[in-house]
Parts: structure tokens; C-alpha cells; sequence
């Protein structure tokens, strides 16, 4: 498989789960508020819309790879935030794989921030790609 191919692949893995997850907020904010708020977090609604749109924006900028090096600073950072304050529970396993999960995530998207989004993305059209890999 050609590292174009491998490097879109990944960005379909690593978007679909913030592409489903901020339009899932987008139709639930009340509880994402409660959420959010639960943690203690101040200016929850707001911070659940911020949330929604973030993830949804970001995700499908990752998706085309638009501006993918930026998207996937910001999504990394995103994931190891949400995981120390949402899931980082050392009492319980559930809680912890989670943000184990959320410290892989963010990995994949370091590993995105350095490669680039390959030749098949938007930044490879507008000519504003600084891929590592072709």
C-alpha cells in the first residue's frame, strides 16, 4: 500500500470519531453540558458548544486534509486534555482505558502533524502540503 493511501486511511480513522461525535453533541448539548459541568468546569453550555464545533470543524478538516498539520496539533492536544479531565479515574478500569485510548489518539495525530496529510488531501491541491511522506 502507498504511504498516500496508508496517510488517507489514517485520516479517516482518526476524523470519524470526532465527525460522529461532535454532530452527536450538536443534538445532545444539554447533556454534554451535564457532562462538562460534572467535572466541574465552569461556562459548561458554552464550553459544549465550543466541544461540538471543535470536534466537528476539526475532524473534517482532518477528514480532507485541510490545514491537517494545525488539526492535528489541536486534536492531540484536544484528546490528552479530555483524557486527564474526563477520564484520567486510576480506581476505575473502564475510566482508564478510555483515557488510554484518548493518549493513543492523540499519538496518531502527532504522527499525522509530522507526515502531513499526503498527496491525496485538500492541502496537496492547494499546494500547501509539507508532507513527510508522498
Amino acid at each position: 500500500m502507498s504511504n498516500a493511501i496508508t496517510l488517507l486511511l489514517a485520516r479517516i480513522l482518526l476524523a470519524v470519531i470526532f465527525i460522529m461525535s461532535g454532530w452527536g453533541k450538536l443534538f445532545a448539548i444539554d447533556g454534554t453540558a451535564g457532562y462538562i459541568a460534572s467535572v466541574g468546569l465552569p461556562a459548561a453550555t458554552l464550553l459544549a458548544w465550543a466541544a461540538a464545533i471543535f470536534e466537528l470543524v476539526a475532524g473534517l478538516a482532518i477528514l480532507v486534509g485541510f490545514r491537517t498539520r494545525e488539526a492535528a496539533w489541536l486534536l492531540a492536544a484536544f484528546c490528552v486534555f479530555a483524557g486527564f479531565v474526563f477520564h484520567f479515574q486510576p480506581e476505575d478500569q473502564m475510566q482508564m482505558i478510555s483515557f488510554m485510548k484518548n493518549l493513543a489518539i492523540a499519538g496518531g495525530f502527532l504522527s499525522l502533524a509530522v507526515a502531513g496529510a499526503g498527496t491525496l488531501s485538500v492541502d496537496a491541491k492547494l499546494g500547501t502540503a509539507r508532507t513527510a511522506l508522498a
